[in-house]
């Protein structure tokens, strides 16, 4: 009873008595409204989708008479993706109106917020995104390579798309997907997970943290083992750093403009015109 006391208490201090906060989770977990097979649904769903996004441009590429339509496919993700935003954003409409609450609330968007939550996420994207990234690439490339500078697979590291899909890739697909992968596993699974799981939050950081990173592994899906792991332990570091950041702000639009900027620096190194 103290410890509720406490995080409402704290949560109104905080300005953070929303829908999505500790104590509004705890009140829809008590009451059934909130089980495991949400949670845990979505942090298998996002994977399940780039699959199956994946596998349609496979499709079109073997109808059309490709040599490799598995390879050909590989460079399509950063376009297909929003198909896998869309599968995941009404899986999770669909959650929360059996919550009781808007698809929105899971953001946590404050106006009087605006212009902290950009200079935070900036911030955060210009300390944290070098170090994570080159000593996850870095930590990953000893573990399963066993060099710092393993020889990848060229479609890891650029592709070349048609004007049109290069625009897109460039202009929209990263504003949707940044967003609805952070609402998926930050905004939703997270603090639910850390509910269910009784308050232990390593637990829920943990489950989190590989579930997010199986699904880089499908960014794309290579027909190489050696190259999922790569990219799964690549990403473990950065899925951890993002939800102990999400826990210490409770400020989903801070990450989101962090991941923005991620996402667009891939869209705009790794795609050539061609």
């Amino acid at each position: 009873m103290l410890t509720s006391t406490t995080t409402s208490i704290s949560d109104s201090v905080n300005g953070l008595l929303d829908p999505n906060s500790k104590a509004e989770i705890l009140k829809r977990t008590s009451s059934g409204l909130i089980t495991w097979a949400g949670p845990l649904g979505m942090l298998v769903a996002r994977s399940i989708l780039c699959m199956i996004a994946q596998a349609l441009v496979i499709l079109i590429f073997w109808v059309r008479g490709s040599p490799d339509p598995l390879r050909a496919s590989t460079v399509w993700w950063q376009v297909t993706g929003t198909l896998v935003d869309l599968g995941c954003l009404a899986l999770l409409l669909h959650l929360t109106r059996k919550e009781g609450i808007r698809l929105f609330d899971l953001i946590g968007f404050r106006r009087d917020q605006v212009g902290r939550d950009l200079l935070i996420g900036l911030g955060i994207l210009v300390v944290m995104f070098p170090v994570v990234m080159i000593g996850g690439s870095m930590l990953s490339g000893l573990v399963v390579y066993g060099t710092i500078q393993p020889d990848l697979p060229v479609e890891l590291l650029s592709k070349s798309l048609p004007l049109w899909a290069a625009i897109y890739a460039r202009g929209i697909w990263w504003l949707i997907w940044s967003v609805t992968e952070e609402m998926t596993y930050n905004g939703y699974a997270l603090p639910r997970l850390q509910t269910l799981f009784g308050g232990r939050t390593w637990a829920a950081v943990g489950i989190v943290s590989l579930a997010w990173s199986v699904q880089h592994s499908f960014l794309p899906f290579i027909f190489d083992l050696r190259v999922f792991f790569f990219l799964f332990v690549q990403m473990l570091p950065l899925t951890a750093v993002m939800q102990l950041l999400y826990l210490r702000f409770r400020r989903l639009p801070r990450l989101v403009v962090m991941h923005w900027g991620m996402d667009l620096f891939s869209a705009i190194m790794m795609i050539k015109v061609g």
